[in-house]
């Protein structure tokens, strides 16, 4: 018996509701996500510092509720965005089995290593500077230095790892219409609002501009999932249309070979 690339107990028949469903939680974990990152990133950097140092002295003053609570929304809405990924996979599956199967493993990777691999070890530390700072300034960037090489990069390589195999098996997805959106639909993959999000680096400093741009990831699952929904009506149409001229095509190639 031959296996499937999607033989997950997804069947090839569109589910709008349940699409519809996952769309509309996935905003709302990607919003979660989003308050969590904004709570981490609202400050000012210290413009005479550079380097890392730099990077990590706009968290030196936070508070340690902000620090949990960015930690705690990111470890709950983060893993909740990625199930919701599922919406997207659905689409896929009726239409390629390949790149279904490939999005799906991006989904896992995220699912897996997102969460707990890479944004509570970035809080991690955060938390590990700031105490740090106060107990000995002139090793506290080393020491923090040394706590991301050994707890956060393998994490965040392999997450990016995933996160490209998923997003490349999205945007080939609707570019090549294997989906029943229009195929310019690629264009409401995350990446694409994440570096809509980034652009805002290039007007002068202030904490919003920092708190928007440290949510760039979350900013760029709220455009995928807003995006995939508005068009939500426009994508049924196009399936219906396309099942209706494919019925009709069968059945008058039917009654002609009657």
């Amino acid at each position: 018996m031959m296996s499937t690339y999607n033989d997950i107990g997804i069947g090839n028949k569109l589910d709008w509701l349940r699409i519809r469903k996952l769309f509309i939680i996935g905003i709302f974990a990607a919003c979660m996500v989003l308050v969590g990152d904004m709570l981490l990133g609202w400050g000012m950097h210290d413009g005479n510092k550079a380097g890392i140092e730099g990077f990590l002295s706009a968290y030196i003053g936070l508070p340690d509720a902000r620090i949990l609570w960015s930690a705690m929304l990111g470890f709950i809405g983060i893993p909740l965005e990625a199930l919701c990924y599922f919406g997207v996979y659905r689409l896929i599956v009726p239409y390629s089995d390949k790149l279904a199967h490939q999005y799906r493993s991006g989904i896992l990777g995220v699912l897996a290593f997102a969460g707990c691999g890479v944004h509570v070890p970035c809080l991690a530390c955060v938390y590990v500077y700031k105490y740090f700072m106060q107990i000995s300034p002139d090793t506290a960037e080393s020491i923090c230095v040394k706590f991301g090489l050994y707890f956060l990069l393998p994490g965040m390589i392999v997450f990016f790892v995933f996160w490209i195999i998923q997003h490349v098996a999205h945007i080939r997805a609707f570019a090549k219409g294997y989906t029943p959106y229009p195929k310019w639909c690629w264009m409401f993959c995350p990446a694409v609002g994440m570096a809509v999000t980034m652009l805002l680096k290039f007007i002068p400093e202030t904490p919003l501009r920092n708190a928007i741009t440290a949510g760039w990831i979350s900013i760029g699952n709220l455009w995928m999932f807003l995006g995939l929904l508005i068009m939500m009506k426009k994508a049924r149409k196009r399936e219906e249309t396309a099942n209706f001229v494919r019925e009709y095509t069968l059945g008058s190639g039917g009654r002609t070979a009657a």
